[in-house]
């Protein structure tokens, strides 16, 4: 169905729980205090908590209030709220586990490396690869992203992948599978007057529209030349408002980080890194920013006698210089209080509690640690020995690679499908390059790998034994080289290492040479 032509409530109310579910994780995700306030003091319906103390009323309100970032201001005192940026960290760390060596894709059958399609293909491949670093890194506190096909022939002679936050998208499914999608992006808001640009996608077009409307309204159609940020498009679409983009399918994919969704049970969209770690965050901040204020608070402080202070004059106040030397004692003062000089002065230093905070601080980090899927080991935490092999760091960071492993499958699927629509679309629109669109087939890399000289020393010992093959050879020493790819190599090296008969390299040749023809001994007697 075409973009919708009358003024209906716009975000559509299907977003509406998925959008304040992305609307706090994105405040953890993107770790300002401000907008940390602003969500969790928002939730209160607006209303002011520092007159009204809803941390303690009942029901959603008190349990906002209650928050460490929901409560309101304490008269008087300084506000130090420090925030720890371990959800950031969280998702940082799930992009370089997912992305950070690009996967292997190959098309089906048989096709070399000299493959117009190949070639084609490992290059959309060098240029998608920032964009999925991106998407993975979106998809642990989204629970999921968008990933968009377009092109721009003025900055690309190819086609470009976008990731898109799933908190501007109305998505449609079968099953699990999207359908189609609409994306939307606020293009101004001036005197209550809100411009939107509604991009939806379905199999082989996607359709453009400008609409000029309320906060909570679509309002009406406008022309796409009436807007900056969508006049581009005017030029593109034909008179339905789309344009057709070459492939069968659709030229946007949604790549789930995890299913299944707890909090919204039986929904197609992916489940967050946060669910059931939020209120940890929170704590971990609490802790954290008590830390900094027992640290403020036990400063040094001493404590003079009046006569001990400069006086600056009449409402200036007085002063204590701390690195003056010699002071005029008080006689009269000294003989009735029986002290000496150094006793009038008094030095405060009160205790801090460092390791009570930071061991306190430790144990929340690594229970939200392994409440988003990961181990310790992973962020830095436990032994540090340089000289480990793979398999020790696999067995230490077991939870980690257990959580990759469930996530590339959820991966697969969607990149599968995206890269054959890269191809049917760069095909479509850069003609010329002899590519036969195709199903692509994807590989992993390792998580981690032996160190090159531990990996050479194996695959030596294994020749030498006579215990595998060239092609397992090359397979341990290239895991991310697709089929024809090893036969390649396998072919090059037996080229190099051809087998040669040894009565050949002798030159003797069997059947010939001395005493060929001759017929053989008789036998002495008594054989």
């Amino acid at each position: 169905m075409p973009l919708p032509d009358r003024n209906i409530p716009w975000p559509p109310k299907e977003t509406e729980r998925p959008r304040a579910l992305y609307d706090e994780w994105g405040a953890w995700y993107g770790g300002d205090p401000d907008e940390l306030v602003r969500v969790y003091r928002g939730s209160a319906g607006g209303i002011d908590l520092k007159t009204h103390p809803w941390q303690y009323s009942g029901g959603v309100r008190g349990a906002v209030g209650r928050l460490f970032w929901g409560a309101p201001p304490t008269d008087g005192q300084q506000p130090t709220r420090l925030h720890v940026p371990l959800a950031s960290d969280i998702a940082s760390v799930n992009a370089d586990l997912l992305y950070a060596e690009p996967p292997s894709l190959a098309i089906a059958g048989d096709a070399g490396e000299d493959d117009p399609t190949q070639q084609r293909l490992d290059i959309l491949l060098t240029a998608m690869h920032s964009a999925l670093i991106e998407g993975a890194e979106i998809c642990s506190p989204y629970g999921g992203v968008f990933q968009r096909l377009s092109w721009n022939t003025d900055v690309a002679d190819h086609i470009i992948m976008e990731p898109i936050v799933p908190d501007c998208a109305a998505p449609e499914w079968a099953g699990q599978y999207l359908t189609a999608v609409t994306f939307w992006r606020v293009l101004s808001d001036e005197d209550g007057r809100v411009w939107r640009h509604l991009e939806r996608h379905e199999p082989g077009r996607v359709y453009h529209g400008l609409y000029q409307g309320t906060e909570d309204k679509l309002g009406r159609q406008m022309a796409l030349a009436d807007h900056p940020g969508t006049e581009r498009f005017a030029q593109l679409v034909d008179s339905q408002g789309g344009v057709t983009t070459g492939a069968k399918g659709l030229a946007a994919e949604y790549f789930p980080n995890m299913r299944p969704n707890r909090i919204m049970r039986g929904s197609p969209l992916g489940r967050s890194d946060y669910q059931g770690v939020v209120p940890l965050f929170d704590s971990l901040d609490e802790t954290w920013s008590a830390l900094a204020r027992e640290i403020r608070l036990a400063k040094a402080r001493m404590v003079v006698p009046d006569s001990f202070l400069d006086n600056l004059g009449r409402g200036q106040g007085q002063t204590f210089d701390v690195d003056r030397e010699i002071y005029k004692g008080v006689s009269g003062m000294l003989q009735q209080s029986g002290q000496g000089m150094q006793d009038l002065i008094q030095l405060i230093q009160p205790a801090i509690r460092i390791e009570e905070h930071l061991s306190g601080a430790q144990a929340l980090a690594e229970q939200i640690v392994r409440g988003a899927g990961f181990s310790a080991q992973t962020f830095g935490e436990g032994p540090s020995d340089v000289n480990v092999t793979a398999t020790e760091v696999q067995h230490r960071e077991r939870r980690t690679f257990s959580t990759r492993s469930r996530k590339l499958g959820y991966q697969t699927g969607p990149l599968k499908r995206i890269s054959r629509a890269a191809l049917e679309m760069d095909a479509h629109v850069f003609p010329g390059h002899g590519i036969r669109p195709q199903p692509v087939m994807v590989q992993w890399p390792d998580g981690v790998q032996d160190a090159p000289e531990a990996t050479a020393r194996t695959v030596q010992l294994w020749a030498g034994a006579q215990a595998a093959s060239t092609e397992i050879r090359v397979r341990a020493i290239h895991p991310d080289w697709h089929d024809q790819q090893v036969n390649d190599e396998v072919a090059r090296i037996q080229a190099e290492n051809p087998v040669v008969d040894p009565f050949v390299a002798a030159g003797i040749i069997p059947g010939q040479g001395e005493g060929a023809d001759e017929d053989p001994p008789a036998p002495e007697e008594g054989d």
